[in-house]
């Protein structure tokens, strides 16, 4: 679907007002990463860039990337694996938009080599499978029941030996880890809707599919990590 009648679409959801799963992003897409640099500097991008280096399937890998945000991760990926074909998914009509400007702007090159789809994990054909998993800053957002459902799809969709590529805010481990771990549960869950409270058990649930991490980096003092999973 091109940008016009994405919008076009987008347009008639919001006259109807016809509720999206997840979509509560739409309302902080205008600022979310100038507030995300605003507070954490560059380490979530850094986060991003060092999983990303560390653990990418080499050349024409068909990648999956969801809730990728504004679309900067395509960039990142691109530049690393200008041959990857990649399936963009986001559950934010407002997010999805600003990706696919992005791509247009940045790497019109790649048009053809990613699929822009808007919806979760339930969008996901029960037949696809992907070379590498790509979940930046997102599962960290759900409440444990919803996130072992998420979990246990991404689970389905992934080739075997495939990495899964994890950059998102760690166990906390200090008392100011606990207290912006707090702030962010308590302002996302005015504005978007998030069904999180506090951070639920990632490693715990990707560890129940036989998964065992490789650290790549931590940032922030330790509360932003970055790991591969395989």
């Amino acid at each position: 679907m091109d940008e016009v009648a994405f919008l076009l679409s987008f347009s008639v959801l919001t006259l109807f007002m016809i509720p999206l799963p997840d979509s509560g992003f739409d309302y902080v897409a205008a600022f979310y990463d100038p507030l995300a640099r605003l507070v954490y500097g560059q380490s979530l991008q850094l986060a991003q860039q060092t999983a990303l280096d560390r653990g990418l399937p080499p050349g024409s890998a068909r990648l999956l990337i969801i809730g990728g945000g504004s679309g900067s991760v395509l960039g990142e990926v691109l530049r690393r694996r200008p041959q990857a074909r990649i399936v963009y998914l986001e559950a934010s009509p407002r997010m999805l938009v600003r990706s696919q400007r992005y791509l247009a702007r940045h790497y019109p090159q790649a048009a053809s080599q990613v699929e822009f789809r808007l919806g979760t994990e339930q969008s996901l054909g029960p037949q696809e499978q992907f070379a590498g998993l790509i979940t930046f800053f997102l599962l960290d957002l759900f409440e444990p029941t919803r996130l072992r459902r998420i979990v246990g799809r991404l689970g389905a969709v992934r080739k075997p030996g495939a990495p899964w590529l994890l950059a998102d805010f760690g166990p906390p481990r200090t008392w100011w880890h606990r207290l912006l771990l707090k702030l962010m549960y308590g302002f996302f869950g005015l504005t978007t809707g998030i069904s999180g409270r506090q951070r639920p058990p990632i490693e715990a649930e990707l560890a129940r599919l036989g998964l065992h991490p490789e650290p790549a980096g931590q940032f922030f003092g330790g509360m932003v990590e970055a790991s591969v999973w395989r």
